[in-house]
């Protein structure tokens, strides 16, 4: 039976031999990446990754990574390709085959097809002597000195170093796109980070006869009946204009009463608050969420492009869209 001990040395040892895999692909990045970056800038079609067995799992995280970054692309399983979906390749396309030996049967069975379409093909293998290595128009080289299965057949640091190089391409060709944060959301709608980027104040803010307003020269009462309807815990305070001046607040009303304050002869404009939080109808709802939580406060008055009021949006609005 193992040992606690010989467990974490067995996980250390995994680590440092895939660290070392790792940072021995620093050195070959270099004219042939560069040139697999530019054939697929200048494609009209899309990246289709491909990949047998644990390769083919990489392959298709990778094809994920460049789809989610501005890199329009699929993963094909080599097998199936053989039996007619290397038709759903294009002449416009671009290839990126992923083969640790270079030999993998099921994907130099579609070479002599590529090469008649005149199909691009960047090959990512582990040996740059390879037949697919030398079939393709570049070959990113991800081989390493050893796996670090201990038996040295569970591909492992080779799986890991072609991740890497795959990340590294995906990057590369992001930053050379000008990819956004905003373009990341557009392909992430359904997601946390999606909504965080692509919500408005706008989107989810209360408005038009929701808001709670009264004017300056309200008699307090009334202003308490005015945030009992609206159930904001505040009230919105308007001149004569219609310009907003102030806010009175459930805060605001403790502090009044234990001051003193007769609140049957109070008018609004007497105890309302000058200097109040907002936001703008078009900043992103997480910046409201971010306001709300460094204040310690769980409603923002919205004002508009004019600055003139135009809504009001609760930290429970902000739960709901899932912005939190």
């Amino acid at each position: 039976m193992n040992t606690n001990s010989s467990l974490i040395a067995s996980a250390r040892r995994t680590i440092e031999i895939e660290k070392d895999a790792i940072t021995a692909l620093l050195s070959r990045i270099g004219p042939e990446f560069e040139q697999a970056c530019h054939l697929i800038l200048e494609s009209d079609g899309r990246v289709v990754v491909t990949g047998m067995g644990k390769s083919g799992h990489i392959g298709k995280k990778i094809a994920a990574t460049l789809a989610s970054t501005g890199t329009t692309a699929m993963y094909v399983h080599p097998g199936e390709a053989s039996h007619g979906d290397i038709g759903m390749i294009s002449s416009n396309d671009v290839v990126l085959a992923i083969s640790n030996s270079g030999t993998t049967e099921e994907i130099t069975a579609l070479l002599p097809v590529l090469k008649r379409k005149g199909i691009a093909l960047i090959s990512m293998t582990g040996d740059k002597q390879s037949e697919l290595a030398a079939a393709a128009t570049c070959n990113l080289d991800v081989h390493v000195a050893e796996e670090a299965c201990p038996l040295g057949l569970a591909p492992t640091s080779s799986t890991t170093a072609a991740l890497v190089m795959g990340d590294a391409l995906a990057m590369a060709l992001l930053e050379a796109r000008g990819f956004t944060r905003d373009d990341f959301a557009f392909s992430h709608p359904g997601g946390k980070l999606g909504r965080r980027l692509l919500i408005k104040v706008k989107d989810v803010m209360h408005s038009g006869s929701e808001i709670p307003r009264v004017t300056a020269d309200t008699e307090l009462t009334n202003a308490l009946l005015e945030m009992t309807e609206k159930g904001f815990g505040l009230t919105t305070v308007v001149n004569d204009a219609g310009d907003l001046v102030g806010v009175f607040t459930d805060g605001d009303l403790r502090r009044t009463i234990d001051s003193g304050t007769n609140i049957q002869q109070t008018r609004i404009k007497d105890v309302m608050s000058a200097n109040f939080k907002s936001i703008s109808s078009n900043a992103l709802a997480a910046e409201a969420a971010k306001i709300m939580q460094d204040s310690k406060i769980y409603v923002l008055i919205v004002k508009g492009d004019d600055s003139e009021i135009c809504g009001i949006v609760k930290m429970h609005d902000l739960l709901q869209a899932n912005v939190v």
